[in-house]
């Protein structure tokens, strides 16, 4: 029965996996209307998968016995991964096999199944989901492990299908090759804490190493390593720093639809992996625990993985900066924007506290109504033909195009944090997450790398407006597919609009970090928030 219940949790993303088998044989249809449909197939299990969510995780009795450490987490995680992944598919709608879907309707070639792309894209793309929506389920290493390959491991294929070029497939391969990388350097983390801990799930790891750190002896040097071993890892999910170098490369090469899908997709999957292993060793905050009888005081997270997570977000904000300042390239600009905004968010795991993961959690979404109205913007202008890459190529858009500049100029606000657009709310409640924790020069640093990224931001905006037509930003005209400009349209209102529900959104992410209500297995403890702001370790009644 348990296990029952443990499936049930899971049902969103097995609906998601029969779409996917759905897609991948309807794309190899010898109609084209059929083929043409696929997107709008996707679209419609991902909105499915969505509403399912919701009913699933209305189970308390599924909750209680998952043996999850946020059982919660997934309700919101996952829903913020469909609605993301519905306009991802609308952006990329029409792109992929467009030159052989002429070529055949023109009748200068006939259709080959063997060469059409659409139906595996779109699988690959649910497949993909599937995993940043699992690893929310994950109970032990293997599990997370497997998710998280689960989700990355479609994107390699993905960046090379979605552009028919060179520059594509040499940053998938670039990709591939530092996404193994990364793969093995977070697999052998997991070893190390597996052999620190004698476990591999992920409630048990807690409890032992919440006895080790109040013990005499503490934790051993390898579960330390195994630990920064493995964030090290998934660093390369996020673009932090020092696993951040592939970002500009791969965004460029990619078509500008897949660009935003790995400028929001990773980073869910990645501060969820993060958000699941830091709840393992303990947030920060002093707390006094009771085991086997005896009353402890326990420090919460080491110092050394909290300098760790404090040192990588400080560089990964200070670099992603300096490197967008020195970009004249749109794809660039915003990937070295988008390791900024990682380190923003990093905040929100340092300051460890209730506060700040609700606050990730709710930046997350800001983040990636950004980046949908950015990259729908882009999505709907074309340069001859090709994709706008230049910003020179923005010039004068405000005359020929005053909405296209309008929502460009909102996102870029929202990223810089202008009020009262949504990008606003969510630093501002990562902020004050930060400073709630004491972590005062942290957020100073961040503040200071805020009013820069104003520079680059603002450039973005103002190009359109102020710098005056040139022979190359002339060719940039619509292009003739409508779903980007709905995408750019109802997240450029979002940013104006969501902020009005700020409260609502907000305490909806907050579901995703409470277990007060549930009773959470665990051999001798139970992880729950405390007084609102630290997650505290309540204890049971030992048996010992």
């Amino acid at each position: 029965m348990e296990m029952v219940e443990k499936l049930t949790l899971i049902t969103p993303e097995i609906l998601l996996f029969l779409g996917a088998i759905i897609v991948a044989i309807t794309g190899l249809s010898g109609s084209r209307a059929l083929r043409g449909a696929v997107p709008f197939i996707t679209a419609i299990f991902l909105a499915a998968a969505a509403v399912l969510t919701q009913y699933v995780y209305a189970n308390e009795e599924a909750l209680t016995s998952s043996g999850l450490l946020f059982p919660r987490l997934g309700g919101y995680i996952k829903t913020l991964t469909c609605v993301v992944g519905i306009a991802l598919v609308a952006l990329g709608s029409g792109t992929i096999d467009r030159a052989y879907e002429r070529a055949v309707a023109s009748g200068r070639t006939r259709f080959n199944p063997l060469r059409v792309m659409r139906g595996e894209y779109h699988a690959f793309f649910l497949l993909s989901l599937i995993g940043v929506m699992l690893i929310c389920n994950a109970t032990d290493l293997i599990w997370l492990f497997l998710a998280l390959e689960l989700s990355v491991l479609p994107t390699y294929v993905m960046v090379a299908l979605s552009r028919n070029s060179r520059g594509a497939n040499e940053a998938a391969i670039k990709y591939f090759f530092l996404g193994a990388m990364s793969t093995a350097t977070f697999l052998y983390g997991f070893a190390l804490l597996y052999g620190a801990t004698g476990s591999l799930v992920l409630l048990d790891i807690r409890d032992q190493i919440a006895v080790l750190l109040s013990s005499e002896a503490g934790l051993p040097n390898f579960a330390l390593i195994g630990m920064a071993l493995s964030l090290l890892g998934i660093f390369f999910k996020i673009s932090a720093v020092p696993m951040h170098v592939y970002a500009p490369d791969v965004y460029e090469g990619a078509s500008t639809p897949m660009t935003a899908y790995l400028s929001i997709v990773p980073k869910i999957a990645g501060f969820v992996a993060i958000i699941l292993l830091c709840g393992t060793f303990g947030w920060a905050g002093r707390h006094e625990i009771t085991f086997a009888g005896e009353t402890m005081v326990r420090e919460g997270m080491p110092d050394s993985i909290q300098t760790m997570l404090w040192i990588v977000a400080v560089l990964t904000m200070t670099l992603g900066n300096i490197g967008a300042l020195l970009q004249t390239s749109l794809k660039r600009i915003v990937a070295y924007s988008g390791i900024t905004h990682s380190g923003y968010m990093l905040i929100g795991i340092v300051a460890g506290t209730t506060a700040g993961i609700d606050a990730l959690l709710f930046y997350l979404a800001a983040y990636a109504l950004g980046n949908l109205a950015l990259f729908g913007v882009l999505a709907g202008l074309s340069r001859a033909g090709h994709e706008v890459e230049n910003i020179e190529d923005l010039a004068g858009l405000w005359r020929k195009n005053p909405r296209m500049a309008g929502f460009l100029a909102l996102a870029a606000g929202s990223f810089v944090g202008m009020p009262p657009l949504i990008g606003f709310w969510g630093k501002l409640m990562i902020f004050i997450a930060g400073i709630e924790s004491g972590e005062i020069l942290l957020i100073s640093i961040a503040a200071v790398n805020s009013a820069i990224s104003a520079w680059y931001y603002l450039h973005i905006a103002g190009v359109p407006v102020v710098r005056a037509a040139t022979p190359r930003s002339e060719t940039v005209v619509a292009t003739n597919r409508l779903s980007p400009k709905i995408v750019a349209t109802l997240a450029g209102l979002s940013l104006i609009i969501v902020p009005i529900f700020t409260t609502s959104l907000y305490e909806y992410a907050r579901t995703g970090m409470d277990v007060s209500e549930l009773e959470v297995p665990s051999s001798e403890q139970t992880l729950a928030p405390g007084n609102g702001h630290d997650l505290d370790l309540m204890t049971e009644e030992s048996s010992a």
